[in-house]
Parts: C-alpha cells; sequence; structure tokens
C-alpha cells in the first residue's frame, strides 16, 4: 500500500512516497481505509524532529487527523462494524480522566504512525464514528483541530453570555468561533485582512479587528467589552500575542494556552496573572470520550467545519508548504 513516510534521517526532504505491506487485524483492533486528512501546525514540525525524542522513530508516517471506513476487524471487536466511517482519536491511549505523560505521548503522525497511508490499523478504543453529514476532508479536520476548540470551551469554561476572544482564521481558530456561539457567547475576532473579516462574520463573529490595521488590539478591545475584558482568550499566537492577552482579559478569565505561531518564548506583565488572579490553563487537544461528546454535539446541530482547499495524496509536500504559507482561510485537506 502507499504511504507517505519520513525515512532515513529527518527533514522535510527526506519526507517521501513510499511503500509498506497492508496491515493485519489482530484481537481488538480494525483496519480503517483512509478517505482524507487534515493537516495541522505540529505537521511542519515533525517532519524536523521538533518534539525530540517524543516525535517518535524512522521511519515514521506523518499527520495525525484524518477519516476512514473500517474495513476489517479483528476478534471480540464490538465498539465498531465494517463499513463505519470513523476518526482515529489523536491521542491513542487517551480514552478519559485527566492526563498523563503516558496518554500525552501516544499520539498519531508522531510518536505513532499517522494517517497518509491506505489502510491503518487501529485499536478499537482509539476510533470514533463521524457525523454522517459532513464530507471526508470536514470529517476528517475533527480529532485534533476541532478537540482542541472544544476542550478549551466545554464543561463550563464559556457560558452563554460570556465574552470570548479568538485569535486569527485558522482551523483551531474557526472551530472556536463556531463552539463559542453554539454556547452562545459574543465572539470576537483577530485577523490580518480585510476579506477574512468579511468571512469570520458570516460564520457568526460579532466583532472583528485587522490586528495589521489596529497592533495594538488591547486598546481596541476595551470599548467592545465596555471596559470589562474578555471572560476567555484562545490564545494561538503565543510570544507575541500573550502580553497584549493579558491586558484584556477580565479579572478571574482564562487564556487558553493553545499554540505559539508567533514564538514560544515568554516576555510578559507576569504580576496581571496574579493581580487579575487569571488562569493560564494549557490545552493538547483532548481525549477520545471528549472527542465523542464534540462528535454528538456537531452532529445535533449540523456544524460545518471549514474546509478551504484539498489536495490529491501526491501533493502532501505542497499542501504542507501551503499551510506554512498562512494563505487558508480554514482546513487544508488530503483526499486519498
Amino acid at each position: 500500500m502507499r504511504v507517505f513516510q519520513i525515512e532515513g534521517e529527518w527533514g522535510m526532504d527526506h519526507l517521501k512516497l513510499s511503500t509498506r505491506a497492508e496491515p493485519v487485524a489482530g484481537p481488538g483492533q480494525v483496519l480503517v481505509r483512509m478517505k482524507a486528512s487534515s493537516l495541522n501546525f505540529r505537521d511542519l514540525v515533525v517532519p524536523e524532529r521538533g518534539y525530540g525524542s517524543y516525535t517518535g522513530t524512522l521511519p515514521l508516517i506523518p499527520i495525525s487527523d484524518g477519516v476512514g471506513v473500517v474495513c476489517a476487524v479483528g476478534a471480540g471487536v464490538t465498539r465498531v462494524a465494517v463499513g463505519d466511517r470513523v476518526c482515529p482519536a489523536y491521542f491513542q491511549s487517551w480514552f478519559g480522566g485527566e492526563p498523563n505523560l503516558e496518554r500525552l505521548t501516544q499520539s498519531l503522525g508522531g510518536p505513532i504512525d499517522g494517517t497518509m497511508t491506505e489502510v491503518m490499523c487501529l485499536s478499537e478504543q482509539g476510533v470514533v464514528k463521524a457525523p454522517a453529514h459532513l464530507s471526508d476532508a470536514q470529517a476528517a479536520s475533527l480529532p485534533c483541530a476541532a478537540l482542541t476548540a472544544w476542550s478549551a470551551m466545554s464543561s463550563g469554561a464559556v457560558k452563554a453570555g460570556d465574552r470570548v476572544l479568538v485569535q486569527g482564521c485558522g482551523g483551531v481558530a474557526l472551530f472556536a468561533v463556531q463552539f463559542a456561539k453554539l454556547l452562545g457567547a459574543q465572539v470576537t475576532v483577530l485577523t490580518s485582512s480585510d476579506e477574512r473579516m468579511e468571512r469570520v462574520k458570516a460564520l457568526g463573529a460579532d466583532a472583528v479587528i485587522n490586528y495589521r490595521a489596529v497592533p495594538e488590539w488591547a486598546k481596541a478591545t476595551r470599548e467592545l467589552t465596555d471596559g470589562k475584558g474578555y471572560d476567555m482568550i484562545m490564545e494561538l499566537g503565543g510570544e507575541k500575542t500573550l502580553p497584549q492577552s493579558l491586558r484584556c482579559i477580565r479579572p478571574g478569565g482564562m487564556i487558553a494556552m493553545i499554540g505559539i505561531l508567533s514564538g514560544g518564548a515568554l516576555s510578559a506583565a507576569l504580576g496581571l496573572i496574579i493581580t487579575r488572579q487569571v488562569r493560564l490553563q494549557g490545552i493538547t487537544v483532548g481525549h477520545r470520550d471528549g472527542l465523542e461528546a464534540m462528535m454528538r454535539a456537531i452532529d445535533m446541530h449540523k456544524l460545518q467545519p471549514v474546509v478551504d482547499r484539498s489536495f490529491a495524496f501526491e501533493e502532501l509536500k505542497e499542501a504542507m508548504a501551503y499551510l506554512k504559507s498562512g494563505a487558508q482561510f480554514g482546513k487544508v485537506c488530503i483526499a486519498h
């Protein structure tokens, strides 16, 4: 079967189209014939061994998000059946409860082989049925990007009437807008162009700020929140955005630390965290039970994930270059 894998040495130049023998399902396992994959920022980091020893060993099949159809099951499988369309869970050993090191280091696309293959062999515990109303590309975008946004906002973190600030128009950000509106929140979005402002308003954003035109956006948000600040901020920028996020979060509010797209160093007024009793909460995707709950919510509300563009299987490198460019609005996907 065809696979993309990093082989020989680490580095994007060593990401190659190759072949492997098709797997066989053992007891408790399922074979999933993949239909689509979806890219995330981490997929640009993995080929460079950006997570150190936790990246895995070579050869490694990259990409963590995908959807496929169960084509065979091993003995004792009861969660799914042949013909079910399923998404592999990002963390293959974190089914529920609190995280620990083992649960957080068994992720698809590094160190475990990922979705850029024709057939995956997975534990039945590591797959979740996908909503029927979604296309393959839309369903492929759910296990990592959507669940990250859901994990930040679920379990009472965002309530009806809360004010939420979302940074950017990438996959996690747009899911955050959709989930926040589903929960009844007032949503402000930071984006980089007037054209994107109109598109994100169509998704339900109540206010949009072009951060290129308004670089001191923390000041601009005071009027939008009546000077009270935001109940939650989806922090995706990191180094260059966190200092302003700390200036516009309300006392007792939560900053969901999700990404470090502008850098990973910390240079901020840390005293604000103390004096305003700010909760700075790291979010790393979520567990399988959370993925199942999110799938039910998406199905019930017929939410439509935003897909920017789909590439052919052979065009993985082109798709990754497009993701790196930052030109996308929504998810970048791969058709299998």
